[in-house]
């Protein structure tokens, strides 16, 4: 299908009288390419693309923008990333030295583009600085990477590394895919992520990966990408990359970097000094930094005498350079400067599970107020013991990590300990199911006066929350399933069944949901366990691809719903046994005996949440096996139900439901070439649609309509639906419809290829 671009490159090629090949030798883009872009092959050329043809065409300003606004319908992406999404952490002020390794790493962007990916792989041992050169590299190749430089840290160190299924669901985001537009599946997910990265000259940084098989998926294609992973590991079973194995900093970067730290007036004046603490530091730039830092904050001290005070550790110092003991003793120097508060807070922090931090956690783990807190880490980040990669966030580098569990298991009892981890634990699932029953029928905002060092005000700040803890109040949840606490494990879960939806690709549902249906079958609770295996199949199905084991818990869910004598959730489990089985084309009958069984079900328990997303998905079933007559006379039995005033229920779904109803009743009515009654229905269902905006059925419903009011002539009433329909469709990130809403417009009449200003 021709693009808009297509027609209009074309229009103006043929208006200068220029064939493929004039234009090619005119612009400097080749034939081959040109002729894609007519074509529609290639919808959305890069902006150094187009300007090259709008010269080569010797175009107007009005025909120039017309060209460039096309090119940019054919690549809808939102502006940018939201803060925090896989942008670059803040950089290191005084980066010093690395000008081999940086003058490498240029070299390689510059020839992004040749026939393979360019990947570098920079390894060595902890505290090199190894995500300092990456993270300096990609702020100073920004002129190469127009499309955007991202950062993702693989968290190689932790017990449970990320895993790569949700390092391509945060990749992708920050590549402007909609949440709800991620492959469940990790092939397709993997396969939309290099398609996405083909077409764009973007610089990916993996930090802190821990093994081949985790980086490998996030690699990106032959094009004009490129990547720079960083690992304590060679990663030397990456094919086709160009390694650069970090060693310490050379002894005249290593007198830089402390010189940088520390002011050229008081170094300038004890050079010996500043050569003998390079040499204790034995060149690795984090223990440079750590001795640095340590004497910027003793203004009274020399350089010779702080190296006076390492030498008497000096057993431990002349391993600095190969091992992590030794970094532990200049770590210690630090530590030892730190208020009795700040101590506490460090020591107490190494308890986090998540790989980052804030204000409240660290409040909770160290019984101190939030300024308190917020004072104590500020001082930690002053003394280079923890960093702050983005406003009110913390964490460890992970040697300092180590360090800080050392001190706890040093300086606390293992009663003390476990009493801030229980606290800390208490705390986070007791603030996630507040957060999660904001999305729950008949519950919303948590109690009046509730806070607990943080506000859950709204759904949004709920949301947030959620996410930014959401490996900490996870690792909270196993740790409560470890100890058997079965009530609390089912009560998290089940504050979070309508929550998941918002935030269907996390990665972490179907374990969630594996721990509450657990915990609900050690507790003989057969109804409870019939629940959580029905939201357990959703997780499966939804947001994993793995449908026979949806359809398997669902069904055990019905087994147990009977036992129990429970018709309500006998229903839920044959709506989530239909939703497993629905786009099997081989099994549509049996997915509709399902949903019949299961509406019946929930009309008779009086679920009027339940009933009508039974009842919506039987339309769904219907328009899948052509019945369509059936599904017209479904959907208005449907209607009449939910438009009578005794009916009752949810306002918010009920009118939902009938906005969705009216515009799968359209698009019935599509199919059967009534467009008069297709107009009239989707007009019925848009101000029940807007009032809950659910960017793809509105974008829809608004494609449908205009349509249908081109099949009868309505041309103008079209264009202007059409175009709702782009605009819509495009910020949901649907670019094939878009296309073809594209097409469609550029195929009514009269205005087909008109440009601004012609004739």
């Amino acid at each position: 299908m021709v693009s808009q671009f297509g027609l209009l490159l074309r229009r103006l090629r043929q208006d200068a009288k220029l064939t493929l090949e004039e234009l090619s030798a005119a612009s400097g883009v080749s034939a081959r390419a040109i002729s894609d872009m007519e074509r529609g092959r290639s919808r959305g050329p890069q902006r150094r693309t187009v300007d090259a043809l709008a010269d080569a065409l010797k175009l107007d300003d009005d025909r120039r923008t017309a060209l460039t606004d096309a090119a940019q319908a054919g690549r809808p992406r939102p502006t940018g990333p939201a803060p925090g999404s896989c942008e670059l952490p803040r950089g290191v002020g005084d980066f010093t030295g690395r000008a081999a390794e940086l003058s490498l790493l240029r070299r390689l962007a510059e020839q992004a583009g040749a026939p393979a990916a360019n990947v570098a792989t920079v390894s060595g041992t902890g505290g090199l600085g190894k995500t300092a050169l990456a993270v300096h590299a990609a702020e100073h190749l920004a002129d190469l990477f127009p499309d955007g430089r991202y950062y993702l840290d693989l968290r190689g160190m932790d017990a449970t590394p990320l895993h790569p299924m949700v390092a391509l669901s945060r990749l992708l985001k920050a590549l402007g895919v909609p949440e709800n537009r991620i492959p469940g599946d990790e092939e397709e997910r993997a396969g939309h992520y290099r398609a996405l990265l083909r077409r764009r000259r973007c610089l990916i940084v993996l930090d802190n990966v821990a093994h081949e098989s985790q980086a490998r998926p996030l690699l990106p294609p032959e094009g004009a990408g490129m990547a720079i992973v960083t690992s304590r590991r060679t990663l030397a079973g990456l094919e086709g990359v160009r390694q650069i194995p970090l060693a310490p900093l050379s002894g005249e970067e290593t007198v830089g970097l402390l010189r940088t730290i520390v002011g050229e007036e008081r170094s300038g004046s004890d050079a010996a000094g500043l050569t003998r603490l390079a040499e204790l530091s034995g060149y690795l730039p984090l223990a440079v930094r750590i001795v640095g830092n340590r004497l910027q904050s003793r203004p009274g001290w020399t350089p010779s005498q702080l190296a006076g005070r390492l030498d008497d550790e000096e057993r431990r110092l002349e391993a600095l350079a190969v091992g992590d003991l030794a970094v532990a003793a200049a770590f210690a120097l630090s530590y030892e400067q730190l208020s009795g508060r700040a101590r506490l807070v460090f020591r107490r922090l190494a308890l986090a599970a998540a790989p980052d931090f804030g204000v409240a956690l660290t409040a909770i783990l160290s019984e101190t107020e939030p300024d308190e807190a917020d004072d104590a880490l500020e001082e930690l980040v002053e003394l280079g013991l923890l960093q702050s990669p983005y406003v009110a966030r913390y964490r460890f580098h992970d040697l300092v990590r180590l360090f800080a569990r050392a001190q706890l298991a040093k300086e606390e009892s293992i009663e003390a300990q476990h009493a801030a981890r229980r606290r800390m634990e208490s705390w986070l699932l007791e603030v996630a199911v507040l957060a999660g029953r904001w999305f729950e029928p008949g519950y919303g905002e948590p109690p009046p006066g509730w806070r607990s060092l943080v506000t859950l005000d709204s759904r949004e700040e709920a949301s947030d929350w959620l996410q930014t803890e959401g490996t900490a109040w996870l690792e909270a949840l196993r740790s409560a399933a470890r100890q058997g606490e079965h009530a609390t494990v089912v009560e998290v879960a089940e504050s979070m069944h309508w929550f998941s939806d918002q935030w269907m690709y996390w990665g972490h549902w179907r374990e969630i949901f594996e721990l509450s249906s657990g915990a609900a079958r050690a507790m003989g609770d057969q109804l409870q366990e019939s629940i959580h295996l029905g939201y357990l199949s959703w997780a499966l199905v939804y947001c994993e691809g793995r449908v026979a084991e949806g359809e398997a818990a669902a069904l055990r869910a019905v087994d147990l719903a009977q036992a129990a004598g429970d018709v309500r959730h006998q229903g839920w489990a044959l709506l989530y046994a239909a939703w497993a089985i629905q786009d099997d084309r081989a099994r549509q009958e049996s997915a509709l005996d399902h949903l019949r069984r299961s509406a019946e079900l929930l009309r008779l328990a009086g679920d009027l949440e339940g009933y009508p997303q039974a009842m919506t998905t039987i339309m769904v079933a219907l328009g899948r096996l052509g019945r369509l007559e059936e599904m017209v006379e479904h959907s208005l039995a449907y209607l009449a139900v939910l438009r009578d005033p005794a009916y009752g229920g949810d306002p918010a779904i009920t009118s939902y439901s009938i906005g969705v109803t009216l515009h799968n009743l359209g698009a019935a009515y599509l199919k059967l070439e009534r467009w008069d009654e297709a107009i009239d229905v989707i007009h019925e269902a848009l101000p029940e649609l807007s009032a809950h905006p659910i960017a793809l059925v509105l974008g829809h419903a608004h494609h449908n309509l205009g349509v249908a009011l081109t099949k009868t002539s309505r041309v103008e009433e079209a264009r202007e639906t059409l175009e709702e329909a782009r605009r819509i469709l495009e910020a949901a990130g649907e670019t094939e419809v878009v296309a073809q809403v594209i097409q469609e417009l550029a195929d009514l009449p009269e205005r087909v290829g008109r440009l601004p200003g012609s004739c």
